[in-house]
């Protein structure tokens, strides 16, 4: 496969799962989420939607690099789709089925995923494992964020259970 057909595929790949994951946050977001009380160090809400961009491309590139190298990366790009899944499913929990406390599990597996996916990239390219750590950090802050919220809503229930 060409190179460049790749990296788009790795791109829409990515994508997909971003755009699953807003389906899910759309209502939420203008119905529920403002309802929710935060911590003050909460970013605005247009600060996600840059953020995850650049987040999402930058995983694109990193397992479009490690699928470069050839043989031997199916373990790490199995890895690689686990943690994206694990991110789709957070967005489905939080913001979907409203569920604050589940959300935060769900985060915790994630942030775990993204670390054996990174080590995973290491041996294959460390640019790839490198390109990770501002999503890693990201979600380190979103984790963090969704205690917070859970904390500061300890009445908040799921949306099935109102």
């Amino acid at each position: 496969m060409n190179e460049w057909v790749a990296l788009a595929l790795s791109i829409a790949l990515c994508f997909a799962a971003a755009g699953i994951g807003t389906l899910s946050t759309v209502d939420g977001l203008r119905a529920w989420y403002p309802s929710l009380r935060k911590p003050s160090w909460n970013p605005p809400n247009a600060v996600f939607g840059p953020v995850w961009t650049v987040l999402y491309v930058m995983m694109a590139v990193a397992a479009w690099l490690v699928w470069r190298a050839g043989d031997g990366t199916a373990v790490a790009l199995g890895a690689f789709a686990v943690q994206l899944a694990l991110n789709v499913l957070w967005s489905v929990v939080f913001f979907g089925r409203r569920d604050v406390r589940a959300a935060a599990v769900v985060i915790a597996l994630l942030w775990v995923a993204i670390a054996v996916t990174m080590a995973a990239f290491w041996p294959i390219s460390p640019l790839a494992a490198a390109l990770l750590v501002p999503y890693l950090a990201w979600v380190t802050f979103a984790s963090l964020l969704n205690l917070a919220i859970a904390r500061l809503n300890p009445t908040a229930l799921p949306a099935e259970r109102r």
